[in-house]
């Protein structure tokens, strides 16, 4: 006798990925007694990650969750979700497990992973370590799909994504874009994001992001580093020139003066203002022209680009949950195109991944569709602005399937726990 365990998001290999967000689970009895039931516990048992059960979705799942398996094999339904502040650091070190109530043997058990996007500055080195070579492996020394990415964001796509009200949305949608990528090389892998408002000397290292240069050289890199061999734009190495000490944040406004820019009312109207500072202001706190990564048309030559933005939409992702702004059909959680521009409007559909060229559209659209995930539908090939919005669907409906360290998910006072 024994406890098969099923969870939604399932992918080909068997590998099951969670976040913070509650998804539907089944336990079955197979080899039960028949015409009986027998009582389990459901716990987590991982030397990491931790795991929260419970009947319905919520979010005061409990560490373990007792259920009556009948012996006819029919399959009990339950809810699972990552224990928030216990992420994993490696696939199978979070653990569901199945034990017999009456007498503690163990039933059945399943390997999970909880991934989680984390502070780059305290990111363990096997996880940089992986993440690092996905980039790299990405790159191919400039042969490899990231120059899809680099000719998403140039002088000629500004439009699309910056000095409007769509600059979260789309920048949401392209760093996720980006982290399938990896994840497609190397499941393991959630993009780290660089906390600029606090002192990160060890991320400007030889081990990571490179040692800062000087006078604009090529950063350094320790000797087999997965970056060593960079070239985006035929361009070899990776310039990068701080203006700010190592044991000094970037030259940004501070996490709890970014939430006040929404002002009393916390609109968005005036969060969006972080598009300058701490946003703006973190991309030049790198000399300007030397280091790419300070000025638009040329940030992404730099992959420092893309754990600046996983902070910006960090940002956003804490702001929403901390104002209860998650919703797109709030009128503080969005705001009107200023000026009014495609792309920027709840309905649109966001450009590269909706395929549409020519005026008022860039005249390419590189990558393709949005690329599909085991782990969740969302927010589908051509996502819309207001399909970025809820990113850990406290609303309801599919998770973006990616969660911050600091970000919990927490039902709405409006959201009844147990709806879909």
């Amino acid at each position: 006798m024994n406890v098969q365990i099923d969870i939604t998001g399932t992918d080909s290999q068997g590998r099951v990925f969670l976040t913070w967000t509650p998804v539907q689970a089944t336990a079955q009895l197979v080899g039960g007694p028949a015409g009986g039931s027998v009582d389990v516990v459901l716990s987590s048992a991982g030397t990491v990650g931790g795991l929260v059960f419970d009947t319905v979705r919520s979010d005061h799942g409990a560490a373990s969750l007792p259920l009556s398996l009948p012996g006819s094999g029919a399959k009990v339904p339950f809810w699972i979700a990552g224990e928030f502040q216990k992420p994993s650091s490696t696939y199978g070190d979070a653990v569901v497990q199945a034990t017999d109530k009456g007498n503690g043997n163990h039933l059945g058990s399943k390997a999970v992973m909880v991934r989680i996007r984390k502070n780059a500055q305290t990111l363990p080195a096997p996880e940089r370590d992986r993440f690092l070579a996905a980039v790299g492996a990405l790159n191919a020394q400039g042969q490899g799909a990231y120059r899809d990415f680099r000719d998403m964001h140039t002088a000629a796509t500004t439009r699309e994504m910056h000095g409007n009200v769509g600059f979260l949305p789309w920048h949401r949608a392209y760093v996720l874009d980006l982290e399938r990528a990896l994840q497609a090389i190397d499941a393991s892998v959630a993009v780290p994001y660089w906390r600029f408002d606090q002192p990160a000397p060890d991320v400007f290292t030889r081990d990571f992001m490179g040692e800062p240069s000087v006078s604009g050289n090529i950063v350094v890199f320790r000797p087999g580093h997965a970056l060593e061999h960079w070239m985006t734009d035929g361009l070899p190495g990776i310039v990068r020139e701080l203006l700010f000490g190592l044991n000094a944040p970037g030259n940004v406004i501070d996490e709890a003066n970014t939430f006040k820019l929404g002002g009393t009312g916390n609109n968005f109207a005036g969060f969006r203002r972080m598009e300058g500072n701490p946003h703006g202001s973190a991309h030049t706190s790198f000399s300007f022209p030397t280091s790419p990564i300070s000025f638009v048309p040329s940030a992404v030559r730099d992959p420092l680009f893309f754990m600046l933005h996983a902070n910006v939409d960090r940002l956003w992702a804490k702001w929403q949950w901390v104002k209860h702004r998650a919703d797109s059909t709030d009128p503080a959680a969005f705001a009107q195109a200023n000026p009014d521009r495609i792309g920027h409007r709840l309905a649109d559909t966001m450009w590269p991944w909706n395929g549409v060229t020519g005026n008022p559209r860039p005249p390419t659209a590189p990558g393709g569709p949005f690329p599909d995930s085991d782990v969740t539908p969302a927010p589908g090939k051509t996502p819309k602005v207001e399909s970025t919005f809820d990113h850990l669907a406290v609303k309801g409906g599919n998770p973006l399937g990616y969660g911050y360290d600091d970000v919990p998910f927490e039902l709405p006072p409006t959201v009844v726990a147990g709806g879909p």
